[in-house]
């Protein structure tokens, strides 16, 4: 067997992974680049297999670097079924089309004020592709063992992370490789701890925070904080957070934060259609997380969904100070842009980002200090106060993913250092290989192993 990897190498986005038995190629996660201009162009690379050639894809969970060139894949010419969990279905259903959605909007705005150097910009692909795409699924629960042909046999394991999200385990005669996807965290509010993995041949770990270990402190200690000196100053809170998982979790915290009295019971919106679908999901899925229907109810009913354009903007317009959670995460689209243009630019605003930021978006830049950031075309100054809770992200760091590999009953043959930005790889390969003694590598994108 051979395995190719198509994207996730030395950068936390473009997850594609594939395996090649002679007879059968099947490929595991199919995401889109993020961030930095050359990773993005990679999107417009046409792979180095034909699409109508690959026999089926799997996919470990829903968020857009491992499921979002799915749409691309099935208008080149893919006709196979697409693997994953109940929950990361339902996901792909939201999370596709508005990607879409979004690609054909940039593309209209860009060519109307002209700030793009295609003419005409296009997008890479639209809602329509995204919800053909969707025809292709085929969702299982945990713990099933699938058919992927020529002896190819698959299940998915809970890996916490985000609803649905899940490890994937191949074994084909003697040989078993993992796929662990993004993992979770062990203690979350509403999500289950990763499942421990017995055994592996070969492995593929991520790495996203593998240089890192997040702070040993409750982070809705700081959130309080945060926001309550925004609202002492008048200010607004915009918090650009992933529709799936992250908002939710924000959600949760704000509204312990306010049962407790630790924070004003200033209004709390929702601004991103995405998110409110996707928390829609909790409901629907409660198998996969700690919630119970009650419970989800109270905690997400306590904040405003925002439906319409003209309510999202009314926000914009309001001086008194507010909570706004709007997607996306790293500030890269949607409707958080429109509200990073309307309070960034005043001191008594914070933004607050609650995960990992890719290099090159808009997030980073704020992170660093960045002094305007451009969007739709104009800059955009930041005054306002810029602060992050890395307590709140949903990926394990470095130590929790070293106790999750302890969990392994012994050393793979080979373990791959994947998804996760040139120094988080290192130094997780080093840290596994100082604590654990195990043979490790960081592939290089397309790089080409035999697994025999």
């Amino acid at each position: 067997m051979r395995l190719t990897f198509l994207g996730a190498t030395r950068t936390v986005t473009g997850s594609k992974y594939l395996l090649d038995t002679g007879s059968r190629q099947v490929l595991f996660d199919c995401g889109l680049f993020q961030g930095l201009k050359p990773l993005r162009e990679r999107n417009w690379t046409p792979l180095p297999i034909d699409p109508q050639a690959i026999d089926a894809v799997v996919l470990t969970h829903a968020h857009l670097d491992h499921s979002g060139y799915l749409p691309l894949l099935v208008k080149s010419g893919f006709r196979g079924p697409v693997f994953c969990t109940r929950a990361t279905r339902d996901l792909c259903a939201i999370l596709l089309p508005d990607s879409g959605h979004l690609q054909e909007e940039e593309a209209e705005r860009a060519n109307r004020y002209g700030y793009s150097k295609h003419h005409p910009a296009l997008p890479l692909y639209g809602e329509t592709d995204a919800i053909q795409a969707m025809h292709s699924f085929r969702p299982l629960p945990y713990g099933e063992e699938f058919d992927l042909g020529d002896g190819i046999r698959a299940r998915f394991d809970n890996a916490g992370h985000i609803l649905g999200a899940a490890f994937v385990t191949v074994k084909r005669g003697g040989t078993t490789i993992v796929f662990s996807g993004d993992l979770g965290r062990p203690v979350d509010p509403i999500l289950y701890s990763p499942v421990r993995i017995p055994r592996a041949d070969v492995l593929l770990v991520e790495s996203t925070y593998g240089n890192r270990d997040h702070p040993d402190i409750d982070p809705s200690l700081a959130f309080a904080a945060i926001v309550r000196r925004t609202a002492a100053r008048g200010g607004t809170v915009v918090i650009p957070a992933n529709a799936v998982g992250r908002s939710q979790l924000v959600m949760f915290y704000v509204h312990a934060l306010k049962q407790a009295n630790q924070i004003p019971d200033i209004p709390v919106f929702l601004d991103s259609p995405m998110a409110a679908d996707a928390t829609a999901l909790f409901h629907a899925h409660h198998e996969d997380h700690k919630l119970d229907e009650a419970e989800t109810s109270r905690i997400f009913g306590a904040t405003r969904i925002v439906n319409s354009v003209e309510e999202s903007k009314s926000i914009d317009r309001s001086d008194l100070p507010k909570i706004v959670i709007s997607a996306s995460g790293m500030a890269t689209g949607g409707r958080v842009l429109h509200h990073l243009k309307a309070f960034a630019s005043d001191a008594k605003n914070t933004v607050l980002f609650v995960g990992y930021q890719a290099a090159g978006t808009r997030g980073s830049a704020m992170l660093g200090g960045a002094e305007r950031i451009r969007i739709h075309g104009g800059d955009v100054p930041i005054e306002a106060e810029v602060a992050v809770l890395d307590g709140l992200s949903a990926h394990a760091d470095a130590l929790e993913i070293l106790d999750w590999l302890s969990g392994f009953d012994a050393a793979p043959r080979s373990t791959y250092i994947v998804h996760g930005e040139p120094a988080a790889a290192d130094a997780l390969q080093e840290r596994i290989r100082g604590r654990l003694g195990w043979t490790t590598h960081v592939p290089e994108y397309r790089e080409v192993i035999t697994i025999s």
